[in-house]
């Protein structure tokens, strides 16, 4: 068939359309045994990681995959192994088909290379081991179960529609791995192969959500201590006693940073807290499970004993995030009080400057009164000496008359001068404020 002329393809195009068919879970006979094994692998450790990777298949003559490949699955031997990346951890599948003598005696991760195992860079998170056998023609009661989980109280449940039973203790037993046990009636391998994927991301994801707990159990009674003090200060914004508001207000500021630091220090795990919780919701929800007589279905186990751990972290990032917001209305409160008493404060100077100016004024119209006076008393008694030395001359003058005469003339006058000047200066200054 010949290509239709499509449009350029989008640079991500074929990656994303192969997204959806990325990590299959690989096809389990029956009887066969799978192990997991989930891996914290740091940044820094990638390479270490796929260096042991590749280490591994060269010791079968199996191709290694690339240095930037984020799965990988290949036949080593008796045994299959499938590698998956992902955002915070790595996971190890490894499947070996057949039964054992004994279940969980010769897990398929006896197969290894001794010592490759323990090699791995990162810290074990969670490991478990699989056996998947047929079904007998009833399911067994818990004497039956119980050699296989060390007498631990088992949890189990009909699944995918009643194609298989799967029985777990959620139990990490001395070989450090936990038991999934699965007993197939007619399953095809694909089938088996997801169901037994399921039950181990069941695991993982939950022990992955559970890392936020121990950050929650810290962080409690810290936050605790915060409400209070915030409560305290709080009050006393409302009763306006005791502490200045600039104490109050480093008070707020330091509890403001005291939140923000538990935000940005739990905020990514409470958060894939809430990712991987969804996760493990979804596999329970894939199983399809049925009750099988009075034994507890994986379901209700997470119910009893997952979702409250969930729920604590999810309460305690909670109430941060609403720490958060009480402190900044606080400091808002008390920001809008000191704004107001500020806003007193200036309306009070505000109202002595203008006292001060009415003062001013006063005191310059008062000098500009004595001004007026003395600048007259100056040329009146200049007048009267030039009247008096013109008498003197012989001129017809009466020096007392003169003098009389001149005072209203140049008091008139002085003080048309003095406010001409003062007008002037007003104009000058109207000018330069403009």
């Amino acid at each position: 068939m010949s290509a239709v002329p499509l449009p350029t393809d989008h640079p991500e195009r074929f990656a994303l359309a192969e997204e959806v068919h990325a990590r299959p879970p690989e096809p389990l006979p029956t009887p066969a045994r799978a192990s997991y094994l989930a891996v914290l692998v740091d940044a820094d450790e990638r390479a270490l990681e796929s260096a042991q990777l590749a280490s591994l298949c060269e010791r079968f003559a199996v191709p290694a995959p690339a240095r930037d490949a984020t799965h990988f699955s290949a036949s080593l031997g008796a045994l299959r192994l499938k590698w998956e990346r992902h955002g915070e951890f790595s996971s190890w599948t490894l499947i070996a088909a057949g039964a054992e003598s004994q279940a969980f005696a010769q897990p398929a991760t006896t197969l290894l290379p001794d010592g490759w195992l323990r090699a791995l860079p990162g810290r074990t998170l969670m490991a478990a081991h699989a056996v998947l056998a047929p079904a007998p023609l009833r399911p067994p009661d818990e004497a039956e179960l119980a050699p296989h989980f060390a007498g631990n109280l088992v949890v189990g449940s009909a699944i995918g529609d009643g194609d298989a039973l799967a029985y777990t203790d959620f139990k990490i037993h001395a070989d450090g791995c936990s038991r999934f046990l699965l007993l197939g009636r007619n399953l095809s391998p694909r089938a088996a192969g997801r169901m037994v994927q399921r039950l181990f991301e069941i695991e993982a994801y939950r022990m992955m959500a559970l890392l936020a707990l121990p950050v929650a159990r810290r962080l409690s009674p810290r936050t605790v201590a915060i409400e209070k003090s915030l409560a305290q200060l709080t009050d006393g914004i409302a009763r306006n006693e005791g502490a200045a508001d600039e104490t109050l207000l480093h008070e707020l500021t330091r509890l403001a940073a005291e939140v923000e630091s538990g935000l940005a220090a739990s905020q990514f795990r409470f958060g894939a807290c809430r990712a991987y919780a969804e996760l493990v919701r979804t596999r329970i929800a894939e199983l399809r499970e049925a009750r099988l007589g009075g034994m507890s279905t994986l379901g209700a186990f997470m119910a009893r004993r997952f979702e409250p751990a969930v729920s604590t972290c999810l309460t305690v990032s909670q109430r941060l995030h609403d720490l958060s917001e009480r402190v900044a209305q606080a400091s808002a409160l008390l920001s809008t009080r000191v704004d107001i008493a500020r806003e007193r404060q200036n309306q009070a100077l505000l109202s002595s400057m203008d006292r001060r100016a009415k003062l001013q004024l006063r005191l310059q119209q008062t000098v500009e009164g004595l001004s007026v006076a003395a600048i007259a008393y100056y040329v009146v008694g200049l007048i009267g000496y030039l009247a008096k030395g013109g008498k003197v001359l012989g001129l017809p003058l009466n020096a007392d008359l003169a003098v009389g005469l001149a005072v209203p003339l140049v008091a008139l006058a002085a003080l048309l001068v003095v406010r001409r000047a003062r007008r002037h200066a007003h104009e000058d200054d109207a000018a330069s404020a403009h």
